[in-house]
């Protein structure tokens, strides 16, 4: 179980490193990095996922025994703190 909960934490502050690059670009994150994730401006959050499972999974082979589902939570975790951030209801997430 702490496994999981250190990989969710892994994968969260993963995604956050590659949304604050993006806004510090210009690009407003929306409920994934690379140029080819963007879409109108706005960082998708299926294109993370997708990043994720294709180039940085494979890099990590430990990933591979723990379920996917944590980070996938993950991101939609920090979607959600992105959304209130957003609608000014909190500050932007830390690592």
């Amino acid at each position: 179980m702490t496994q999981h909960a250190g990989y969710s934490r892994w994968c969260y502050n993963w995604g956050l490193s590659l949304w604050n690059a993006a806004y510090i670009d210009g690009y407003k994150p929306n409920v994934s990095f690379p140029s080819e994730c963007y879409a109108n401006g706005m960082l998708r959050k299926r294109k993370l996922r997708e990043v994720f499972t294709n180039q940085t999974k494979p890099l990590y082979p430990w990933m591979k025994n723990l379920s996917s589902k944590v980070y996938q939570y993950a991101f939609v975790n920090l979607g959600e703190a992105f959304t209130h951030v957003f609608q000014r209801i909190r500050k932007i997430p830390k690592v």
